[in-house]
């Protein structure tokens, strides 16, 4: 007979070892499947898809933070080209300058009151001189907030008689609106711009 309870108390113990494992086991599967899931949704809400010529296409899009250093310096680059790109033509003058005061903070709108009451837009006109800017470099820091930059650019001048190209260096830093709107597509303002150098470097004269 007790021959009989050991079995019985030895079977009891492998059928409570198996139960266990078995647990153990569909958790382990519940887990992994739940994960999976997880993943698979992601990688869904990831996925964007896109309508051309006829054909649905698949794209994957990004977070925002890996293209966080692309947008800054976009950013920074149309400003300048707004600011700093101009004709000989006081409505276009004040239209390209509007639409870079909506990327900046009033430290970039003193600048262009400064200009305006040194006649700087006046000579422009005046002369005829067509201004071109190129953005060489921008240094940005994007583990500091508000993201501080540092901007060098090349200036051309253009008239008749002459060309004159000028180094531009400016700084600021950019603050995040998390708000985008049509006249600020990536929701960022530059704030507290300053020009640090604008000298002449090279004057180059037309041929007759």
């Amino acid at each position: 007979m007790f021959s009989q309870f050991k079995n019985i108390d030895t079977a009891f113990k492998h059928i409570r070892l198996f139960s266990l494992f078995l647990i153990v086991a569909c958790m382990v599967i519940s887990c992994f499947a739940i994960y999976e899931y997880y993943c698979f949704y992601t990688l869904k809400d990831q996925r964007i898809y896109i309508l051309y010529n006829g054909k649905l296409l698949t794209a994957l899009a990004s977070d925002r933070k890996s293209n966080l250093p692309v947008e800054l310096r976009d950013h920074i680059r149309t400003f300048h080209q707004y600011f700093f790109a101009l004709v000989p033509d006081d409505k276009a003058i004040k239209a390209s300058v509007t639409r870079a005061l909506y990327l900046a903070d009033e430290s970039a709108k003193k600048q262009y009151d400064n200009f305006q009451e040194n006649g700087y837009y006046n000579n422009l006109i005046a002369a005829n001189i067509s201004q071109e800017i190129t953005v060489d470099s921008i240094q940005l820091d994007v583990d500091r907030f508000p993201y501080p930059f540092r901007c060098f650019a090349t200036q051309k001048l253009v008239r008749s008689s002459s060309t004159v190209y000028r180094k531009l260096i400016s700084q600021g830093v950019v603050d995040d609106l998390k708000n985008q709107t049509d006249n600020n597509p990536h929701g960022f303002l530059i704030r507290k711009f300053e020009l640090l150098e604008n000298r002449a470097e090279q004057l180059k004269q037309e041929q007759p």
